[in-house]
């Protein structure tokens, strides 16, 4: 299965061959920030699942764990589309820009510690505090 994600205006598009091996849910303040909304969303694909189309921008940023993060937006209408970190061969793509209501729910759900306090993970999926390394209770 192909799926397609796109910027907002369809300049940047990534296309994904298969299914993400992880759907993460993020509530720190950093991807509140750049996503401009309660969370993240992340679908993380291999690289070798991923092919890129358009023309893109990047900002690369050290996260609280010291690991290099550069995000791909479109320089046309500023939709961050896709990311990669020092995690190699692994490619995050914003779950959104797929437009697609029946997309796979998270499994995890991390920096629980800074999320909204009127919003709730999806049930039974695994929370945590802080990055995944102490399970929240």
């Amino acid at each position: 299965m192909k799926r397609k994600a796109q910027c907002h205006c369809g300049n940047l598009a990534v296309l994904c061959e298969g299914e993400p091996e992880h759907v993460v849910m993020c509530h720190c303040e950093l991807c509140q920030r750049r996503t401009g909304t309660a969370f993240n969303l992340a679908a993380w694909f291999p690289a070798s699942a991923v092919e890129i189309e358009g023309d893109e921008k990047t900002y690369t940023r050290v996260g609280d764990l010291g690991i290099d993060t550069t995000f791909h937006f479109c320089p046309n209408c500023g939709s961050n589309v896709y990311w990669r970190t020092s995690v190699p061969d692994m490619i995050g793509v914003a779950v959104g820009c797929f437009a697609d209501p029946e997309f796979r729910a998270p499994s995890v759900s991390i920096y629980d510690s800074q999320r909204h306090s009127w919003l709730i993970a999806p049930e039974g999926i695994p929370t945590f505090e802080g990055n995944g390394e102490e399970e929240s209770e």
